[in-house]
């Protein structure tokens, strides 16, 4: 039994994501909108579907209405972590983390969604005003009244206003600078010895792996030689290839948002174009945490945007091949 459950969860996941991979895209930008921050959105985005899963094995029908039982999940945990770092905050006494202003969002948005906006305000304005979602539906979404819908979008728009954007430098560790280097050499020796005994490695929303050589044989190898398999169309859908080369991709560093990025450049027929991103978390010389975003078009898009880079997507998941 314990070798056909994984094959049978995969089977069931695949089958929920044929209903809920369509509203990926607007997922995603929901989370952006409520966190401000593409990486909090991304990680919101990849919890909710997750949770979604969950729940909807526990439920005795499917949704009526998918889109706005997806964004209910999604406000659900955001709202949950909010209240969690307040309370943490009142034990130690320390100022609740509060996101960066946005441009973008302000933006999108036509108005910034501060800090000092409750979750349920700042939800209830996305909803309604951004995603054009009626009273009803927005507080289906919200698990709430109309009534109170209508009361915390009063709230929220009298406390707009625009933000003033800070942004500051940080220095590169030296471990990025090494990372890059054994990337760009296709030194997978050296690409390994960089991380810890217990790093954690991970393909967001496709594979995590633990520890040094699990990583090397599945996750650091495709990051390197995995170009062949995209040229022909084996992990991405067809339409995805694009004319993608079977060369080697690049890396290089850039500062996004006071934080240092691994872009990963891969060749095409047509140039150059960014097709992942990964981020390291360094601890005392070497990795201990490494992220690497391909299957996640809308935050590739988003951070590709503001770094004003032209990228590729590649869909929001493994496959096996042309069909």
């Amino acid at each position: 039994m314990s070798t056909e459950l994984p094959g049978t969860v995969r089977g069931s996941w695949h089958r929920f994501l044929e209903t809920y991979e369509p509203l990926r895209s607007e997922l995603f930008r929901y989370c952006r909108h409520l966190t401000r921050s593409p990486w909090d959105a991304e990680d919101l985005a990849q919890d909710a579907l997750a949770r979604a899963f969950v729940v909807l094995g526990q439920m005795g029908h499917a949704p009526p209405n998918p889109r706005a039982w997806l964004f209910r999940v999604a406000s659900n945990l955001w709202i949950d972590q909010q209240r969690h770092e307040r309370h943490r905050a009142a034990l130690t006494g320390a100022e609740p983390a509060v996101a960066a202003p946005d441009p973008i969002a302000t933006r999108e948005a036509a108005g910034t969604l501060l800090g000092q906006l409750a979750p349920q305000e700042r939800a209830a304005v996305v909803l309604k005003d951004v995603f054009d979602l009626s009273l009803e539906d927005t507080a289906e979404a919200l698990g709430t009244t109309t009534g109170a819908v209508k009361a915390a979008l009063h709230r929220a728009r009298g406390k707009l206003v625009d933000p003033e954007v800070e942004t500051s430098r940080v220095p590169t560790p030296d471990v990025l600078d090494a990372f890059c280097a054994a990337f760009n050499a296709g030194d997978l020796d050296r690409l390994t010895a960089l991380l810890l005994d217990s790093a954690v490695v991970e393909v967001v929303g496709a594979t995590t792996q633990y520890g040094r050589e699990s990583a090397r044989n599945t996750v650091l190898w495709g990051m390197l030689f995995g170009t062949k398999r995209l040229a022909d169309g084996t992990g991405v859908e067809a339409r995805f290839v694009a004319g993608a080369r079977a060369t080697a991709p690049r890396v290089e560093l850039r500062d996004h948002r006071g934080e240092w990025l691994v872009l990963h450049w891969y060749a095409h027929d047509d140039g150059d174009f960014v097709r992942a991103i990964t981020r390291l978390d360094a601890h005392e010389g070497q990795i201990a945490r490494l992220r690497n975003y391909f299957f996640n078009p809308d935050f590739v898009a988003e951070v590709c945007g503001e770094l004003d880079v032209p990228f590729r997507p590649n869909g929001y998941r493994w496959t096996l091949g042309n069909k």
